[in-house]
């Protein structure tokens, strides 16, 4: 019985067990709650706003075919210019401006705006021509403006240019070795690829008289283009207006340019690369006088180039944006009576140039007379033969023509009363007091103010963020019994290193340069630099220094130095003698032209030390250096190594002459000259 109620008793407890334990509930729970959890608090998809598509204009691209724009113009003669500064750009404007006074239609271009390859199109287009006003920069080269174009002429031999018709004006200096040489290679060259020249070549030589030699070459030019196209010659005399007047009453000033040569506020925000359109304000940190005695003023200048990513070599230029002096352009305003505040702009009438304004704006006749425009200079023909109908007396009118025309007694009345009394358009304007020009289109006239080119007198090695410059204040008086200052000097004479607590400075940039130290500086150097033709070569011993102490065997290092006195102008005198003394100079030749009776000059020098040179130039690989006043000095320096040639060489004149334009081939006679 017992055994029986046992098994009984398991059977009941295991029928009465729940199918589900408590855990098991739990759990079931759980995962139950955290899914419905899930299904609730999950969001709901956002929807996608729709965005309105903005219309972006396409980008606008700069017209690069001359050959539409003409025919887009009707115009018939387009003008070219390779420009360094100014010059070459100004007649080719006056060109353009007398096409149509002669009834076509021209315009005038910069060569690196364009693809110069459709030359071979202007055919297309019925009495076409092409006039090249081009320039000639350092040993022959072409401006920057105008090396694509010359690059472009040499590459390019299977050219088929039987369809232009073409003139060349070149515009050079005779006191240079390759006068003229980028001019007279385009007139050859277009004339070797089948384009047909239809005037001769113009030669305008900078050492005489540019703008007498440009006047009679256009006198002669006008009238056989016409005859060729069979125009009428009328020749209009009317004044033609390139760019109309617009005042600015309202405009805010940071919308007003104030100095800077491109961008607008460019000089507030200062972004590299820096360039002739983008100027470095570099920081003046010093300005001293060089010279103790004598009425000269001999400076050097140290500019702070940290920061700016500027990279320079010993024998570059460093290029310096001047200010026009404020005491000459408050006296343009009185004569004038204006108020030189005014806020303008001067528009191209011309919707289809590239070149919509004369110079920045809109600007103030202020920054314009101190900033944009030339007014130091004497005036060309052209501004004097535009403002003559502003003049009240009849006279200046007449005198006015008179000086612009090509007869010998109109050249010779502006030869004298404004070029050898040296004349500048405030003076013009004072002595002819009836000439009252509006002076909006007196700013359209005047030149562009350019900026001088300084030979750098430091090495990079040495001075990394430093650029030194040396110069001396022009200053003199003129026929007329006014004082003439250089723009520049005077403006760097008086920069001070600072200025009412902020920093003086100087917009810059940097032109490359072909004088350059020899590669290997084992090879000998011999430097030929009076006055201020010594900065490249402080460069070049500060370098040679340098690599001396770099434990790099150096050659001999020759030095020939000119100037007045030795106790007034004998400048970095401490520099010379201190190299010469660490043996950097391993000679130091010093001509005082003005210390003895008889004048002695570097090129005496050279001939009295003509058996060492000679030795280090024909046995010892030597390079020549020559630097400063290309009219005289460099051509008497190059005249006495043409004697030494001949003399110790046993060489005849012309053989001696061949030797030397070797030299200047090879590398090895290198000139950094101005006139």
């Amino acid at each position: 019985m017992d055994g029986e109620t046992t098994t009984h008793t398991l059977t009941m407890a295991e029928e009465e067990e729940p199918l589900f334990s408590n855990l098991d509930l739990f759990l079931f729970t759980l995962i139950v709650g955290l899914v419905v959890y899930w299904f609730m608090s999950r969001k709901k998809p956002e929807p996608i706003p729709e965005f309105k598509k903005l219309d972006v204009p396409a980008p606008t691209t700069r017209e690069t075919s001359f050959i539409e724009k003409m025919k887009k113009t009707g115009k018939n003669i387009i003008v070219f210019y390779g420009s360094q500064t100014g010059t070459a750009e100004e007649f080719a404007n006056r060109l353009s401006k007398d096409a149509q006074r002669y009834g076509m239609k021209g315009m005038a271009t910069d060569p690196e705006e364009y693809d110069m390859g459709e030359l071979s199109r202007l055919s297309e287009i019925k009495n076409s021509l092409a006039i090249f006003c081009m320039a000639t920069y350092g040993e022959g080269d072409p401006t920057d403006n105008a090396q694509d174009f010359y690059d472009w002429l040499q590459e390019n031999d299977d050219e088929d240019l039987s369809g232009l018709n073409y003139s060349v004006f070149a515009l050079g200096n005779k006191t240079y070795e390759h006068y003229n040489a980028m001019g007279k290679y385009i007139d050859k060259r277009l004339e070797e690829l089948g384009a047909k020249r239809l005037f001769d070549l113009g030669q305008g030589d900078d050492d005489g008289n540019l703008e007498e030699d440009f006047i009679s070459w256009r006198e002669q030019f006008w009238p056989a283009i016409c005859q060729h196209f069979g125009v009428e010659a009328s020749g209009d005399d009317s004044s033609i207006r390139q760019y109309e007047l617009k005042e600015h009453p309202d405009l805010k000033m940071n919308k007003v340019y104030s100095g800077e040569i491109g961008r607008l506020q460019s000089f507030e925000v200062q972004k590299p690369p820096y360039d002739s359109k983008n100027p470095f304000l570099a920081p003046v940190t010093v300005n001293r006088k060089l010279n103790e005695a004598g009425d000269r003023h001999l400076m050097h200048h140290e500019l702070d180039i940290t920061g700016s990513k500027i990279r320079y070599e010993s024998g570059d230029h460093v290029a310096i944006f001047p200010v026009n002096d404020s005491a000459l352009v408050n006296k343009l305003g009185q004569v004038l009576g204006v108020d030189l505040d005014v806020v303008f702009s001067l528009n191209n009438l011309d919707d289809e140039s590239n070149k919509k304004h004369p110079f920045p704006c809109p600007t103030t006749y202020r920054t314009a007379l101190t900033h944009y425009l030339d007014i130091t200079n004497s005036p060309r023909t052209n501004v004097l033969y535009e403002l003559a109908q502003y003049a009240s007396d009849p006279k200046d009118q007449e005198n006015m023509r008179k000086m612009a025309s090509s007869s010998a007694e109109g050249k010779a009345l502006y030869q004298n009363w404004v070029l050898d009394s040296c004349r500048n358009i405030l003076a013009v304007l004072e002595d002819m007091p009836s000439l009252k020009p509006p002076i909006d289109h007196m700013c359209e006239l005047l030149p562009r103010l350019q900026a001088r080119y300084y030979s750098i007198a430091s090495s990079s090695k040495v001075h990394p963020n430093s650029i030194h410059i040396c110069s001396v204040v022009v200053e003199y008086k003129t026929k007329t019994g006014r004082t003439n200052k250089g723009v520049a000097t005077n403006w760097l004479k008086n920069k001070p290193v600072t200025d009412n607590g902020h920093k003086s400075t100087i917009p810059m940039y940097i032109r490359k340069s072909q004088f350059r130290l020899p590669f290997k500086a084992t090879n000998p150097v011999i430097m030929i630099g009076p006055g201020t033709g010594i900065a490249p070569f402080m460069g070049f011993i500060q370098e040679r220094a340098w690599l001396k102490q770099q434990g790099k065997e150096v050659g001999e290092t020759v030095m020939f130095f000119g100037c007045r006195h030795k106790n007034e102008d004998y400048m970095y005198r401490e520099e010379l003698e201190e190299a010469e003394k660490n043996g950097v100079l391993t000679q130091l030749h010093v001509a005082f032209s003005r210390d003895q009776e008889e004048k002695v000059y570097v090129q005496h020098l050279l001939k009295k030390n003509k058996e060492a040179l000679w030795k280090l130039i024909h046995l010892e690989n030597a390079h020549i250096y020559v630097c400063g006043d290309a009219k005289s000095m460099a051509k008497d320096v190059q005249t006495t190594f043409h004697e030494i040639a001949e003399e110790l060489g046993a060489m005849a004149r012309t053989q001696a002459t061949d030797y030397i334009k070797k030299l200047m081939t090879k590398g090895r006679y290198s000139q950094d000259v101005w006139s």
